[in-house]
């Protein structure tokens, strides 16, 4: 391994210049920066960053951990929050739960020995200790998609409660009646939330039901089980909500299987708006969430709370409405 002193001595300059030209560049003149910079690439040289991490407490690195990076939702999450990371000095290390604490604490216990800059997580579950634990020692914590207005930590989120309204709505607007909701764990708070939010609409319109059909993960191989039980069902609704667009996919793969119109037969209806929303064999409609407003929001909220740990935010953004062709009114899909 190349030292720094080999540097120096290449470079023609101390050991402290060098350590200059690393972390502070703007201390030193543009020429000695440059020569400094050559005798590097000669030599091949790499800093030992986890001991300048040791010296100065932390690092660059911020911990992302999300339910589920083959979401979409989650991936786009992840991209803005890199983008906004990269502005602000700062690079992104990315895990991925599937909603399992141990997996989840593995994460928290490797980023913690890191000694990250700060982290924004999706969290498994409500045993929130670990986090606590984190931000008692110094460490920001930002709530990603889950409020957190009842904890100490910042947060950044979506009111998924109104968007199950905004979902069941629009489908008893298009005249359907017979409702159903497909999602799973209910364990998740933002499955949780929307199912709350679609009960709370039908009990606006009477003779309206809802009926839940809970799935074991929230992916589109639950989704494609979950469409054909509603296939082989005497029965069947006449729309379906979906508690994520990956789910909704799932379902309407299963009902062309299986030789139900969607929407003619039963109108389908998403969440999240990810892209293969648009591209499905039939448009579908979705109920979106800002996922790059999220990231980026994340971001901001971690370098604040970096410089005050007293500070605490929480930003809840609206869902909205993208019709497509899912959900057609009765009259319109029957043509």
């Amino acid at each position: 391994m190349v030292s720094m002193k080999e540097v120096a001595a290449t470079a023609g300059v101390s050991v402290g210049t060098v350590s200059n030209v690393l972390n502070a560049p703007d201390k030193v003149s543009p020429a000695t920066v440059a020569r400094v910079h050559t005798a590097i690439e000669k030599l091949g040289f790499v800093r030992n960053d986890a001991a300048r991490q040791l010296r100065a407490g932390r690092s660059r690195c911020v911990g992302l951990v999300v339910l589920d990076i083959g979401n979409p939702f989650f991936s786009d999450i992840a991209r803005a929050a890199e983008q906004r990371a990269a502005e602000n000095n700062l690079v992104v290390l990315l895990g991925s739960t599937d909603d399992d604490a141990d997996r989840e604490r593995l994460y928290l216990e490797t980023f913690d020995e890191q000694r990250v800059f700060g982290l924004l997580i999706s969290p498994s579950g409500d045993d929130l200790g670990r986090l606590r634990a984190l931000h008692q020692r110094g460490v920001p914590v930002i709530l990603v998609d889950r409020d957190g207005s009842d904890t100490p930590f910042s947060s950044v989120a979506v009111d998924d409660t109104a968007g199950g309204r905004i979902a069941v709505r629009h489908l008893c607007q298009t005249g359907r009646r017979r409702l159903a909701f497909v999602g799973g764990p209910l364990s998740l708070h933002q499955i949780a939330d929307r199912l709350a939010g679609a009960r709370s609409a039908i009990r606006e319109h009477p003779g309206a039901t809802l009926d839940l059909i809970e799935t074991t993960a929230p992916t589109v191989l639950a989704g494609r089980a979950a469409g054909e039980q509603i296939a082989d069902t005497a029965a069947r609704p006449d729309a379906i909500f979906c508690a994520n667009d990956l789910l909704a996919i799932g379902v309407l793969q299963a009902l062309t299987l299986r030789g139900v119109r969607v929407p003619a037969d039963i109108a389908l209806i998403g969440y999240d708006d990810i892209d293969f929303a648009q591209s499905a064999l039939v448009p579908l409609t979705s109920i979106r969430q800002p996922s790059n407003l999220i990231g980026t929001s994340a971001i901001d909220l971690l370098v604040a709370a970096a410089g005050n740990q007293s500070f605490v935010e929480h930003i809840s953004f609206q869902p909205t409405l993208v019709p497509r062709a899912s959900t057609e009114p009765h009259t319109a899909a029957e043509r």
